[in-house]
């Protein structure tokens, strides 16, 4: 059999089949009004993550859509996909951790809905999960990262915020907002039923936590495409940025992150 063939027939069998043995791989996808992306982001993860030969899963992790999102995919009937609704928009941080708390793989994944960063590039994460780290991000800024179509602007406000974060909250993963990271199923667990921000922000505060609760993170450098369709403003996401800042210093204060641990281990 080709290698064309054998990989159709993975994708096939993925489709039809519930799995037997748990899933060893989760795959996360917020999503919120992506009628017009959806499926060819699903065709896609499908494609490249059942051609692996892996058991895995995928959790489409809806923010309360108003539009054909939800009905799109019901509609497909994929065995081992498994769609959670929101009955409302509570933000992309509240989406996300109700898909990675609700995953069941031993490791798992949440990418954004526009495949930005394109999911092959999950075997480049995977590989510094097997080395020993509990959490990877992928990064539009580390050494040897490729970025296509992003603008000046979210450009200069990426720099300046990546300067807060690291004189602020001496977090060293360099870009704590892409898209795309990977944790075991351990450390998913523990971050996201303790991480609290709601919004665009949540990247930083899983990552705050991280590093304060010990656990090995490793930043890996991936391919980047600024998706066409983008409803994001990157000025008023900024300013929402800077205020969770605040917000996540905050709850450390007031000891809101006890769930994860003794308050106390969250030092300066």
């Amino acid at each position: 059999m080709t290698e064309v063939g054998s990989a159709y027939r993975a994708y096939r069998a993925w489709v039809t089949e519930p799995l037997t043995p748990p899933p060893v791989v989760s795959v996360v996808i917020p999503a919120y009004n992506e009628e017009w992306r959806i499926l060819p982001t699903i065709g896609a993860i499908a494609t490249h993550m059942s051609a692996r030969g892996e058991p895995w899963e995928l959790i489409i992790a809806d923010d309360g859509s108003t539009d054909a999102t939800i009905s799109l995919v019901r509609d497909l009937r994929f065995a081992n996909l498994r769609l959670l609704v929101a009955e409302e928009n509570r933000g992309k941080g509240n989406a996300v951790r109700r898909g990675m708390c609700a995953a069941r793989g031993k490791l798992v994944l949440f990418a954004d809905a526009d495949q930005s960063t394109p999911i092959e590039q999950f075997d480049r994460l995977a590989a510094l999960i097997d080395a020993g780290f509990d959490v990877v991000a992928g990064s539009r800024a580390a050494q040897g990262a490729t970025v296509s179509g992003k603008s000046l602007t979210r450009r200069v406000l990426s720099r300046g915020l990546r300067a807060v974060v690291s004189r602020g909250f001496g977090i060293t993963v360099t870009d704590t907002q892409c898209g795309f990271k990977l944790f075991t199923k351990d450390a998913a667990q523990e971050l996201f039923s303790t991480q609290l921000v709601n919004g665009f922000s949540f990247d930083l505060e899983v990552l705050y936590l991280a590093r304060h609760l010990g656990y090995r993170v490793a930043e890996v450098p991936v391919e980047w495409i600024d998706a066409p369709g983008s409803t994001v403003d990157a000025a008023k996401v900024s300013m929402q940025f800077l205020r969770d800042l605040l917000r996540i210093r905050l709850n450390r204060v007031l000891g809101r992150y006890r769930r994860a641990r003794p308050s106390e281990r969250f030092g300066a």
